[in-house]
């Protein structure tokens, strides 16, 4: 079974954008390795309700007030980037898989970074059956989001969300894939290029 036999202090970010699945897969490598799992949309959501947002609530990104706090993280880059240092100091002490956008480039050489790829068309699917939502509200909303996304890290460090694939190890296509296929797959591949387990 993938995962049992493990060196210390590994490092690995999962990556895509809104619905791909990474969130899932990224808990489930913490899970199968013994390592910590840190979200960076997450943090944000917590930085979000620190500030009065509902931000707790299924769903929360794609509402009406989501999309403003993506308004307000457009004007204020402070909420990106100490999202970004917590991070660093994780993935500095090792032992941790990274949900994030921003960590694949931040990181430099250090970790093994996955891209989930999805249309947005799927992604949509995903996420109106996730937060029960319709599939013509998700397909606005995570537009919207990619859109303003994308802005938001162009701006901050000067890359290409979603377009710019060259710090990845491994870019993996989940349109026709399971869950559980990505996960396997990802698995498969981390034990033998990350752990050296054949």
């Amino acid at each position: 079974m993938c995962g049992k036999e493990r060196k210390p202090k590994i490092v690995l970010c999962i990556s895509g954008m809104t619905g791909c699945g990474k969130s899932s897969v990224a808990r489930r490598l913490a899970e199968e390795y013994g390592l910590e799992y840190f979200s960076g949309g997450d943090a944000l959501k917590i930085l979000a309700f620190e500030m009065g947002y509902r931000s707790s609530e299924k769903g929360w990104w794609e509402t009406d007030e989501g999309m403003r706090f993506l308004q307000q993280r457009e004007k204020e880059s402070t909420f990106d980037t100490k999202v970004d240092e917590k991070l660093l100091k994780w993935a500095g002490r090792g032992d941790v898989v990274l949900d994030s956008w921003t960590m694949p480039w931040l990181l430099k050489k250090k970790g093994f970074k996955v891209w989930l790829e999805a249309s947005v068309e799927v992604r949509a699917e995903r996420v109106a059956g996730r937060d029960g939502i319709s599939l013509e509200r998700a397909l606005v909303t995570l537009k919207k989001r990619d859109e303003k996304t994308m802005v938001i890290y162009k701006s901050l460090y000067g890359f290409d969300l979603g377009r710019d694939f060259s710090p990845f190890d491994l870019v993996l296509d989940s349109n026709r894939l399971s869950a559980d296929e990505v996960f396997k797959t990802v698995c498969m591949v981390v034990d033998r290029i990350v752990l050296g387990i054949d």
